[in-house]
């Protein structure tokens, strides 16, 4: 690894710190470093804007939550660039690494002794009038949902053109297995193993409580038509970009191209992430 990007939550005080620390860390090993351009005016470095970075770095460090992850591997996915995701707080399923594992960490990637996990992702299409008017890429899910007033919406749904059901639900999750622990739990979805290549569709609070949870093949084309009008219904990717969506808008996803790989923890593995995280076993421990 001769050039490292790095990428850090810009409303964490003590990200500045530890940026600062990280690239004086690099530079003691002669490692070349590049910086966001938010961050690097705070601390003073040589930056690269997260379009440019895929093609100028052979790995980033993201330093934040999932959600910094999120933002960061949209961008980073275009070329494939490892990403050592480190946790400065919070719940977080992707950023396993902390803040005290990541410079021996960082020893090893140096000396090429890591492992990667390779995250499949999620593309996202969206029709009005016959026209694609919009067209995304996520690594968690796809998210249809009435705005907080609004009544239930109805959502025609196909899988590769057959008609699957009308969903009359708060909305409809499409999220990939890394996304499964997001929202998609929330709503009742299960936990699929993130290594996994399938689709996971998850309505939310569905009035007819036989609908539940299908997972369907990476294949897979899945189609949701907006079937009721006068109300709001967003669009939301990961949970951080979208917009209001239009009677009889079409969002079509599929698997998308390429991949985001994730620099996985040494010391902990899935299934220990998913029990700190989750809690499970907690009150065993407790009353031991």
């Amino acid at each position: 690894m001769q050039k490292i990007g790095i990428i850090a939550k810009q409303n964490k005080p003590e990200a500045v710190q530890v940026v600062k620390e990280l690239v004086r860390w690099l530079k003691d090993r002669k490692v070349e470093c590049f910086v966001e351009p938010e961050m690097a005016k705070a601390v003073g470095h040589a930056s690269l804007d997260k379009e440019t970075m895929p093609l100028g770095v052979d790995m980033a460090v993201v330093l934040g939550g999932d959600g910094t992850l999120l933002a960061a591997a949209r961008t980073l996915q275009k070329k494939q660039v490892p990403i050592l995701g480190v946790n400065l707080g919070g719940l977080g399923f992707l950023t396993e690494i902390t803040l005290d594992e990541l410079y021996p960490m960082l020893e090893s990637i140096l000396q090429g002794d890591y492992k990667t996990d390779e995250r499949m992702l999620l593309t996202a299409r969206v029709w009005r009038k016959g026209k694609e008017i919009d067209a995304f890429t996520v690594l968690n899910d796809v998210v249809i949902t009435k705005g907080a007033l609004a009544r239930i919406i109805e959502l025609e749904t196909t899988v590769d053109n057959a008609r699957l059901t009308t969903f009359r639900a708060d909305g409809l999750i499409i999220s990939t297995p890394t996304g499964s622990t997001g929202y998609s739990l929330s709503a009742g979805g299960p936990i699929v193993y993130p290594s996994l290549q399938s689709i996971i569709i998850t309505p939310i609070c569905p009035h007819n409580v036989t609908n539940r949870t299908i997972i369907v093949p990476k294949e897979a084309v899945i189609s949701a038509t907006l079937c009721s009008g006068d109300q709001e219904v967003f669009l939301t990717l990961d949970g951080q970009v979208g917009f209001e969506m239009q009677l009889q808008d079409r969002v079509e996803v599929q698997k998308g191209e390429g991949f985001v790989k994730l620099i996985k923890s040494p010391s902990r593995g899935y299934f220990e992430v998913l029990r700190q995280k989750l809690m499970w076993g907690a009150d065993i421990v407790s009353k031991r």
